[in-house]
């Protein structure tokens, strides 16, 4: 049977998250790397000794890490330019130490330039809470990046060149690689293409290489804009053992306009895709992602405050519970 995770940055270690969601019955973790302030002279996030106390800090607070969310530097790698070997060299220490230290999922993407990208993160929600949503009209007359266009041919060829380099070390360290997907699910957008916005460019990816460490992050929100059939789709993948990781939540529209919804409120089946999750004989961790901010919380984190993720937390319990009963 999955376990519920939660993102718990080691930057809040201090204030009530880690605690409350400890109480809440939290026992696995996903984490992120330390911030310049947590490391000693010359060391990088992603050297054995700042991964070795990130992993103790996780422990001593009651908590398994289970799979690590950043990442090195790969804008140069994701374009394919000189110097992405260096950036690849980073990734595979990285890997190397995760397998050290066994932390056995790390989760990536493969959008050049910027990762996720919302229009608003103030949109009304279920008695006044707030949620986060796109429009892609709002961004029709946004510039170009820096960089320039990048087309989806050199997104693909950099992605096989860096998966030719990265998974032989990761087979060696018992890691796998869980892709996440693009959001929001669409190529291209400010001059850049994506190539993780479709189940088509999801089968090409695991075409890609049959080693067992290439796999997804299944987030729900992202897969939800990209099929009306989700438990289909978890089936899709992980009848092949290929799902190593799930972001789970809503959304309401399309890709080209959605905002995201409280767990319990959006259109999708979560019973439903329960039960596929218990079908595939899932075994990795799933953790809530962007939960609604409420009452009190306009200064945290939009899509990451305290009191939506407890809420989140006990539904998806519940489900759980109910699943597996």
């Amino acid at each position: 049977m999955f376990e519920l995770a939660e993102m718990l940055p080691p930057q809040l270690a201090g204030t009530r998250l880690w605690p409350l969601m400890r109480q809440a019955g939290i026992t696995r973790a996903v984490g992120t790397f330390y911030g310049a302030e947590q490391l000693r002279d010359g060391e990088k996030p992603w050297d054995y000794l700042p991964l070795l106390r990130l992993k103790q800090q996780y422990m001593n607070y009651g908590f398994r890490l289970d799979a690590l969310e950043n990442r090195p530097p790969l804008n140069l790698a994701k374009r394919g330019l000189p110097g992405r070997d260096d950036e690849i060299d980073q990734v595979i220490t990285l890997i190397e130490n995760m397998g050290r230290l066994d932390i056995p999922v790390w989760c990536y993407q493969w959008m050049a330039d910027f990762d996720w990208l919302r229009t608003s993160t103030t949109i009304p929600s279920r008695g006044g809470s707030t949620v986060s949503g796109f429009d892609r009209a709002l961004i029709e007359n946004a510039p170009e990046v820096a960089g320039g266009p990048v087309s989806e041919a050199t997104l693909w060829d950099s992605l096989g060149y860096f998966l030719e380099r990265v998974l032989p070390a990761a087979e060696r360290a018992g890691v796998k690689l869980a892709m996440h997907p693009d959001d929001p699910p669409l190529s291209p957008l400010r001059g850049v293409s994506r190539i993780m916005s479709s189940l088509a460019g999801f089968d090409r990816l695991l075409e890609l290489s049959p080693s067992p460490s290439n796999a997804i992050t299944f987030c729900q929100g992202n897969f939800r804009l990209m099929t009306e059939d989700l438990p289909a789709a978890i089936h899709r993948f992980g009848d092949n053992g290929k799902i190593a990781f799930v972001h789970m939540r809503d959304v309401r529209g399309t890709a080209e306009k959605f905002e995201e919804t409280w767990h319990d409120d959006g259109p999708t089946d979560m019973a439903a895709c329960f039960e596929a999750y218990r079908d595939i004989d899932f075994e990795g961790v799933m953790r809530p992602d962007h939960v609604p901010s409420l009452v009190g919380e306009e200064n945290e984190v939009a899509g990451y405050a305290t009191l939506g993720r407890l809420f989140a937390v006990g539904y998806l319990r519940g489900l759980q519970h109910a699943t597996f009963r």
